[in-house]
């Protein structure tokens, strides 16, 4: 049971917000899956939806080209694409069990063609962005989720376990609408310790809804280094695994003057060893690894982020201007990236003539770990190298800026078509990189 001075300050807190009104979340980014393009398949989805067997499969791809600027200037247009298939398979009509289903998502990568690694950036530095959000670094088709799932209390309570990603529950509030991957969804990414979408590891997670508006989640799950490589796609083994992860968050849903809004607030712990990114880090005599870096056994992870809808067009709830804003705070022992904040806007429905498109503009601020950098100048110190030319030479990363904008226009409901700009200050944080121009063009058809 939770606490009653838990429960009494969360609903002091919210109680303003709680309304009778309900929640649409389509401006803010949420919205129904579209008409796809083979339509019902002569009754075999309705024939499917009937025993309880729902899916989505769609096509993705990004295409970034550089227009100017960045590490290497020569021009290249990089492509990927990927195939996503989800589907839920309900189980209570048979078992009796409140809600309980079994949840599936697997992804079909291709064309590993990245423009962040071939042009924009130093390739002699650690990302801190993507171009294409979609990029995993292989061409491959693995398993990103295969879970169990069940409801209690009055479906308040629902529990999860199995093969699972941490987007099935965790950071779930701001949309994947852009293609630059800092102003995809939320900041929890960032933590380095899981990962996004299409790559699994065991755990256990039970959200809570407290009220109508605040959930509570939390939950258990390996951390795995090795789970994002081409051996443990379909791997149900936990070879590898060197810790537990242990995420907490609390999400709100509320109507703030009839407009709707989500907000999150998460904290990620492990047990698992992290490396220090400073070698000559002289903090007790704690176990190093053979290049002589210290190990940590708790580090910790903070993110954050809120979406809310500003304005709405007359009386049409799908159309109207929203906001988000999204942080993380890292370990500066661990975590090159020590703190990562992403701000946005976005319109839906600018035009009478075209109500379903979408306009947005982002912009996202890196700071660096000074941890690291230092460990970078170290590092030149110790070769004896300072040209910044020289291929043996450690870039000194800072800070960093980009910024994205883009057009979303739907011709047809089972069709996206988005052209987008971005632009890149310091490239990877590393000042010495000229500022880059990058043309984007992202499609999605639902099938």
């Amino acid at each position: 049971m939770i606490d009653k001075k838990l429960w009494a300050l969360l609903l002091l807190t919210f109680s303003p917000f709680l309304s009778a009104q309900e929640w649409h979340g389509t401006v803010l980014g949420f919205e129904p899956p579209p008409e796809p393009i083979l339509g019902d398949r002569y009754g075999l989805r309705e024939s499917l939806a009937d025993n309880g067997f729902t899916y989505n499969l769609g096509y993705l791809n990004e295409i970034g080209w550089n227009g100017g600027g960045g590490y290497n200037h020569d021009s290249h247009v990089a492509y990927i694409d990927q195939f996503a298939l989800t589907f839920n398979q309900d189980l209570s009509r048979w078992s009796g069990i409140p809600d309980a289903r079994i949840e599936a998502n697997i992804v079909n990568r291709n064309h590993n063609d990245d423009l962040t690694t071939r042009r924009v950036q130093d390739p002699r530095a650690n990302m801190n962005d993507l171009t294409q959000e979609s990029w995993c670094g292989q061409s491959i088709t693995r398993l990103g989720w295969l879970t169990f799932a069940r409801s209690f209390d009055d479906r308040r309570m629902t529990w999860r376990i199995g093969m699972m990603n941490k987007v099935q529950t965790f950071d779930q509030i701001i949309p994947c609408d852009f293609q630059m991957l800092s102003q995809c969804g939320g900041k929890s990414a960032n933590s380095l310790t899981w990962n996004n979408w299409n790559v699994h590891t065991w755990g256990t997670t039970l959200e809570y809804r407290l009220n109508p508006v605040v959930t509570l989640k939390g939950g258990v799950m390996e951390q795995n280094p090795d789970a994002a490589s081409r051996q443990h796609a379909w791997s149900a083994s936990t070879r590898g695994s060197k810790g537990v992860l242990l995420p907490v968050e609390i999400e709100a849903r509320p109507l703030i003057k009839g407009l709707p809004g989500a907000y999150n607030l998460g904290v990620l712990f492990t047990n698992a060893p992290q490396r220090d990114l400073y070698r000559g880090h002289a903090g007790g005599a704690g176990a190093r690894d053979p290049e002589g870096y210290q190990k940590h056994h708790r580090t910790w992870f903070l993110y954050a982020g809120l979406n809310q809808q500003l304005t709405q067009h007359q009386q049409d709830t799908s159309r109207g201007l929203s906001t988000s804003f999204s942080m993380s705070l890292a370990d500066p022992r661990t975590n090159y990236m020590h703190s990562v904040y992403a701000a946005s806007l976005r319109y839906r429905g600018l035009s009478d003539a075209r109500p379903e498109d979408w306009i947005g503009i982002g912009l996202t601020w890196t700071e660096g770990s000074k941890q690291y950098a230092r460990n970078q100048r170290e590092m030149n110190q110790i070769s004896g190298v300072s040209d910044y030319n020289d291929v043996a030479y450690h870039p000194v990363p800072g800070d960093s800026l980009r910024g994205e904008f883009y057009y979303r226009f739907r011709p047809v409901s089972w069709l996206e078509l988005q052209p987008g700009l971005q632009y890149w200050h310091h490239p990877a944080g590393i000042s010495r990189t000229q500022d880059a121009w990058v043309t984007e063009l992202k499609t999605v058809v639902t099938f």
